[in-house]
């Protein structure tokens, strides 16, 4: 099965690739691997999450959140790489989340995107992985994810 065939089978698509808020690319091949810049959970060019999880958000907010970044980032990749068939494996994930005072649970909202990159890419998407927690991110986002990926040929 094709990872857009598993895509269409959670009821998912991929978005058009976000462009950038500043001076810097979606994503860059560099030999046999695409790093994406942060991605926010954005559909549209619009937030469709904003605010601080375990203030204005709950963590199941956050998942989805992480979910819809993760999405921007592949729709990134697939911008360099034409098909996301050719994603050897995922290396990478980094998730930031914009954390209220004492929310320590950052794991689980990532997970939002390490979840999706499992059922998309079955073992080739286990990664490693950090989940940070921070005082805030751009435009107000509940969270940002940047994915390294190993490409086939």
């Amino acid at each position: 099965m094709t990872v857009d065939e598993r895509l269409a089978q959670l009821g998912l698509s991929l978005p058009e690739a976000a462009k950038p808020l500043a001076s810097y690319v979606p994503a860059l091949q560099t030999g046999h691997f695409v790093y994406t810049s942060g991605q926010l959970p954005t559909r549209g060019g619009v937030l469709a999450y904003e605010g601080t999880i375990g203030l204005d958000l709950t963590e199941d907010d956050g998942y989805e959140a992480a979910k819809i970044a993760c999405l921007n980032a592949l729709a990134a990749i697939k911008t360099v790489i034409d098909d996301l068939d050719r994603v050897a494996h995922i290396v990478r994930v980094n998730g930031y989340v914009a954390s209220a005072d004492g929310f320590t649970d950052q794991p689980t909202v990532v997970n939002g995107a390490s979840d999706l990159l499992l059922e998309l890419f079955g073992h080739a998407g286990r990664h490693t992985r950090s989940a940070v927690g921070v005082y805030q991110l751009p435009l107000g986002a509940p969270v940002e994810i940047d994915v390294i990926a190993e490409i086939r040929g």
